[in-house]
């Protein structure tokens, strides 16, 4: 047995996350026959990635709302690229609010999120005050039994979400970085840290050690592994392939948005 500290940017624990998730069962089988629908996200565009093995041209192009900026944004809905829609196998040119439509219990539906507790609670920022995507899906996923997956990087670990969800709201706040937003509290579906998918790729313990840095390793997460010396050698291995993955940069923002904000792009 052996020990080893590890450190993983925010971009490298994007993809450590993606290369998990496309070995979970769920979606082995879901890929195989069934519906999986991958919603927008810096982290999901990873994930189309590993689980396809077809290269997005454009990973900047995928999220919709995002925190860029130090500002709350939603991204200009004419230039992103789709949600993904993989039925039995094959990428399909198909509307994923009529696809979901269809799901039954062995399906499966991907969404990120923008915060998490120790409770496993996931927060979902919400700019539209309908509940945009997560609020279309849910009630869907959650009566048939569907599978949900939340790919959320430790990064975004906060006390407690349900505390925020109860302070929350685009008609709560007054102004905002940005929009202003809600939070939806999820505690259904199938949670994926960097946690989840270093014990999916190797047979390894993981105890989460340190978190943040400077140089371009701000907000990056270190881990203990422990385990033997092939497992080690199989995550050294998957490092190598992953370390210096390049941070995903946005500007397809549509600014000045309808609301005023504290600090606009100038």
């Amino acid at each position: 047995m052996g020990k080893i500290f590890i450190t993983l940017n925010v971009s490298e624990s994007k993809r450590l996350i993606a290369k998990g998730v496309a070995l979970d069962p769920h979606i082995i089988k879901a890929f195989n026959k069934g519906l999986i629908i991958i919603a927008a996200g810096t982290t999901n565009a990873f994930i189309y990635e590993e689980i396809t093995n077809n290269k997005l041209r454009d990973k900047s192009r995928y999220p919709a709302g995002v925190v860029h900026g130090g500002k709350a944004c939603v991204t200009d809905k004419n230039t992103r690229i789709p949600y993904k829609v993989i039925a039995n196998g094959k990428e399909i040119d198909a509307d994923w609010k009529v696809v979901i439509e269809d799901f039954d219990h062995g399906d499966v539906f991907i969404k990120g999120g923008n915060a998490l507790d120790s409770d496993g609670n996931v927060g979902i920022l919400l700019a539209d005050n309908r509940a945009g995507t997560i609020g279309k899906a849910f009630p869907i996923i959650n009566a048939r039994g569907a599978k949900l997956l939340l790919p959320v990087g430790l990064e975004k670990l906060i006390q407690s979400v349900p505390e925020v969800v109860n302070e929350m709201g685009t008609d709560v706040l007054d102004r905002g970085m940005g929009k202003k937003v809600g939070m939806m509290s999820i505690n259904y579906g199938i949670l994926y840290t960097e946690i989840e998918a270093i014990k999916r790729l190797a047979e390894v313990e993981v105890i989460h050690a340190a978190a943040g840095g400077v140089g371009g390793s701000e907000g990056s997460q270190s881990f203990i592994l422990e385990g033997n010396k092939n497992e080690l050698d199989k995550i050294i291995e998957l490092l190598r392939n992953i370390k210096g993955e390049e941070p995903i940069s946005i500007d397809n923002f549509k600014c000045p948005c309808e609301e005023p904000c504290l600090f606009p792009y100038r």
